[in-house]
């Protein structure tokens, strides 16, 4: 599906589904250089929920026009755009779900525009989000290095050997191939963006979140993920076993679990898998 926003085209996927008016909706935030399909499962499943489902591609991403953002907040401020463009009424629930770059454009709308949303996932998060000067200079000169280096280190011990637990494929092929998708100059926006990302002055955030971390994360690892969920008042964190950054792909049923538990109402504590 599509709609236009500041002249530009905005791509989105709605998991299939055929939302009543005014289901609850869930909007889904990608990583950098990446896209809407990294949500195709937990998409298809709150569609078949009866959720309005929104899995959209940032400004020139994927099959977004316009040109990639510059900053966090920027984008955190566009995809409040989008939400009141489609919103279909004041009393709409809605929900964000965020991973990597998205956690930060999510943390960002909800400690600004707080309004906007009635709950919060964060997948992959640390605040700040620093990204490595190797990494920023390849990524600046649209360097094949710059997608190896982090889609290595996106990803677990059992990925980087090859194991999958969906049959047949490959994590870590996966992962490079929608990286190198992305157009130039993309990546390193999103990255810099990243690493120039300042919360320090935001107001606290009181919706209800829930936290997932990676125990093999690299990009951002446990800790980092936790010192967010300090921040954050009652915050649940959901602790991701043999998983790295990627953890869509790496741990999906999981992922769903903890995303079905907390946003149909029945996760009341810390989970662990």
């Amino acid at each position: 599906m599509q709609t236009y926003l500041n002249g530009d085209v905005v791509f989105y996927a709605g998991g299939s589904g055929q939302p009543e008016k005014g289901a609850k909706t869930i909007f889904f935030v990608h990583g950098a250089g990446m896209d809407h399909s990294v949500w195709v499962m937990p998409a298809r499943y709150f569609a078949r929920h009866g959720y309005r489902v929104v899995a959209f591609d940032l400004p020139g991403h994927g099959q977004s026009g316009g040109q990639a953002l510059a900053s966090i907040d920027g984008m955190a401020d566009w995809l409040a755009q989008l939400m009141a463009h489609l919103r279909e009424s004041d009393t709409q629930e809605t929900t964000v779900v965020g991973h990597s770059m998205g956690t930060l454009i999510s943390l960002s709308l909800a400690a600004r525009q707080g309004e906007q949303l009635d709950r919060l996932v964060l997948l992959g998060t640390s605040s700040p989000m620093p990204v490595t000067p190797l990494l920023l200079d390849a990524a600046r000169d649209n360097h094949h290095a710059a997608i190896d280096m982090a889609n290595t280190w996106s990803h677990g011990r059992r990925s980087l050997m090859g194991v999958s637990d969906n049959p047949g494929t490959s994590n870590l092929n996966m992962g490079e191939r929608l990286l190198e998708r992305v157009s130039d100059g993309v990546y390193h926006a999103d990255l810099a963006a990243c690493n120039d990302f300042d919360a320090s002055d935001y107001p606290p955030i009181a919706r209800p979140t829930l936290i997932m971390i990676g125990d093999q994360d690299k990009m951002t690892p446990a800790r980092a993920g936790l010192k967010v969920a300090s921040n954050v008042p009652g915050a649940q964190v959901l602790h991701l076993n043999n998983c790295g950054h990627s953890m869509l792909s790496e741990q999906p049923n999981a992922v769903l679990d903890g995303l079905s538990n907390f946003i149909l109402g029945t996760a009341d504590r810390v989970l662990e898998v």
